[in-house]
């Protein structure tokens, strides 16, 4: 159990028995009676979102989860299949948890993964990450406004616009919340 006082960001509480991953807190302190926090919750099993306000001194579950750091091995067809860089056990993420894990995935990579109940529930995806373009249209000096930007895909498959001056087999730095990309990485 939780004091509402001490829930922060990144907390994960059981709610109708479902872990809920607290994305956004707010404390409020009203000049008349007890204060609170406003926090918005991800449903880690169906991505649903949930706001709920809860008083600083009541008590809520939080859930026990567990991270594991595991390598990426391959997609079977059906699942992300991972094994823990620990135990060397093999952990079968579904596709169906996240189907746009697909994108963000490579082969050798080390993610975490939040266990919960014995069960993968989320595999933790870093805000950046460096990519290589695989396809990219090539553009005509001259043509072109300031800013301009085309779409290239990455070696995941993922589509993102960059600037007129990338070309194909370079490295982009892409923020995964936004897929936007961020800068090219020179070597």
């Amino acid at each position: 159990m939780i004091r509402g006082g001490d829930i922060g960001k990144g907390t994960v509480l059981l709610i109708k028995n479902a872990p809920y991953l607290v994305v956004e807190r707010e404390f409020v302190n009203p000049g008349k009676g007890t204060a609170f926090a406003r926090v918005k919750m991800k449903n880690l099993k169906d991505g649903s979102v949930l706001t709920q306000t809860i008083k600083t001194p009541d008590m809520v579950e939080d859930a026990e989860v567990e991270t594991r750091t595991c390598q990426y091995q391959y997609n079977d067809g059906e699942n992300f299949v991972f094994m823990d860089a620990q135990s060397f056990d093999t952990i079968n993420v579904p596709e169906t948890l996240n189907e746009n894990l697909k994108y963000y995935l490579k082969e050798g990579e080390e993610y975490p993964i939040v266990i919960w109940e014995e069960e993968p529930i989320d595999v933790k995806i870093p805000q950046k990450m460096v990519f290589i373009v695989a396809e990219s249209e090539n553009y005509v000096r001259g043509d072109t406004v300031s800013g301009a930007t085309k779409p290239v895909i990455t070696e995941t498959g993922l589509t993102v616009r960059v600037p007129l001056f990338i070309k194909q087999d370079e490295k982009i730095l892409v923020n995964t919340e936004t897929n936007e990309y961020v800068e090219r990485i020179n070597n």
